[in-house]
């Protein structure tokens, strides 16, 4: 048996997809232009698939902050916060991203897929059970590998399902946490956090919330599903990313737990890995209090989301049910995925192609981000691109020379 035989099928399937006209998991962005454009095999392209939600990547102040940071501490750190100590803006991020959420404790990772795997893989050990909702990121799932709790999940987004499989656990020992996401990255609904927190505390339990995808475009301040459902003070731990809203790269999390510091010397994801450079701190710094300042350039982001959302519904496609800065574009099968996703990029505009097991029931989806920097002509040309494309495959209905719509193809 061969090292990776156990890869055939998806070795072949990948191959299928690539037969469609290009790798679209291996794109190479020859110039970013821009935090809405850039150059990809010599064609100016419109990027609608960078989860870049506010545009921050270009943010004239955290670049300033980046600059400065490089010139004053160097590249990067060469080891962990453990090993090696914290940098003056280490503990000034935690500190101000505590004060953002109202909460007493912080803990920064290199990443957000280790923010989420640490987490959870440390909160919950043995005789503990982690209750996670079925849609859940693969950082989540990987934590829950990486731990020794029993792992149970629940229907997406049930609260009536999490309700019977905690009642199920009243009489079994040890802690219950359960794991949501507030914005999912696929399919871009919102988890009903104040059912959730009903429930967990019916049942005693902990609450964990990873908030990537909606830090910085939900609630009233941007601290996401917790603040616009009016839930801050009852969910036990946050998580986040520095990757989407903020423009840069790493993870956090955040608890009022008494006992919290004690995940500095337990979490393995924060203790054996290098500490983020100083010079992503300082921008992420800098962008974080763009964003306390300017609560309002959401507005932007949400005008965006509209124009989008109801550009593309009204041409016929079938999106995800609830709007938001994640707009899904379902499609019938892998193959004509691919192909609208390459007929999108020779049109110059650039997507996501989410695939399983990636996504949630064996969904193809073209996934389209919207950016607060996004112009309506911008926006315009991605309807028109998806519009193009769609009818040529027969993913929506396609119009005769005199106007009139023609059923799609099955």
């Amino acid at each position: 048996m061969g090292l990776f035989d156990r890869f055939q099928e998806l070795r072949a399937a990948h191959g299928q997809i690539k037969a469609c006209g290009a790798d679209p998991f291996g794109v190479k962005m020859d110039r970013i232009l821009s935090s809405t454009e850039a150059e990809i095999k010599g064609r100016h392209t419109i990027l609608c698939g960078s989860n870049n939600y506010l545009g921050l990547t270009f943010d004239a102040d955290s670049l300033a902050a980046a600059k400065a940071s490089l010139d004053k501490y160097g590249t990067g750190t060469t080891g962990s916060r453990i090993a090696n100590g914290s940098y003056e803006d280490h503990k000034a991020l935690e500190q101000d991203l505590a004060d953002f959420y109202g909460k007493k404790h912080c803990m920064v990772f290199t990443t957000g897929y280790q923010a989420n795997l640490g987490a959870i893989s440390t909160l919950a050990g043995p005789g503990d059970y982690l209750l996670v909702d079925a849609d859940s990121h693969a950082s989540i799932y990987d934590a829950c590998r990486l731990g020794h709790a029993t792992v149970i999940r629940f229907k997406h987004n049930d609260p009536a399902d999490l309700d019977k499989r905690l009642a199920r656990l009243s009489k079994e020992p040890g802690n219950k946490i359960v794991v949501v996401e507030g914005i999912y990255s696929m399919l871009g609904d919102h988890a009903p956090l104040k059912e959730f927190v009903a429930v967990k505390k019916k049942h005693g339990a902990y609450l964990l919330v990873d908030e990537a995808h909606s830090m910085g475009v939900m609630g009233k301040t941007g601290r996401g599903c917790l603040e616009h459902d009016g839930v801050d003070d009852d969910v036990d731990f946050v998580t986040g990313t520095f990757s989407k809203s903020m423009g840069a790269i790493g993870g956090f999390l955040i608890s009022d737990h008494p006992e919290f510091d004690i995940l500095r010397v337990t979490c393995r994801p924060y203790m054996f890995t290098a500490s983020l450079p100083p010079s992503i701190v300082a921008s992420v710094r800098a962008s974080l209090a763009r964003l306390r300042a300017e609560p309002e350039m959401m507005n932007r982001l949400w005008q965006n989301v509209d124009t989008l959302y109801d550009g593309l519904q009204a041409k016929g496609f079938r999106l995800g049910k609830q709007r938001g800065p994640v707009v899904a574009v379902h499609i019938n099968g892998p193959e004509l995925a691919a192909m609208a996703w390459h007929g999108l990029l020779e049109a110059g505009v650039y997507v996501n192609l989410a695939l399983p097991p990636a996504t949630p029931s064996g969904t193809a989806l073209l996934r389209c981000s919207v950016c607060a920097a996004h112009t309506t002509a911008q926006l315009e040309k991605v309807i028109e691109a998806l519009t193009t494309v769609g009818r040529q495959l027969g993913i929506i209905p396609a119009e005769d020379g005199a106007g009139q719509v023609r059923a799609a193809a099955e």
